[in-house]
């Protein structure tokens, strides 16, 4: 999935940038206050795409 798809589909969930990293982004979910890292990648894999939906609570 590329990255941009992958953001567009947390801020539709309600996630916002919480900060940024040096190899990473920080999203953050209000509704539940959970954080997950976004790697700065074009391409990320479907299964990493998963595990952050499923951090974040989406």
């Amino acid at each position: 999935m590329k990255r941009k798809a992958l953001i567009k589909d947390l801020v539709k969930g309600g996630c916002y940038l919480k900060r940024h990293g040096k190899k990473h982004d920080i999203y953050a979910n209000p509704r539940n206050g959970k954080q997950a890292p976004i790697p700065r990648h074009l391409e990320i894999k479907d299964s990493l795409v998963r595990l952050i939906k499923r951090q974040l609570g989406i």
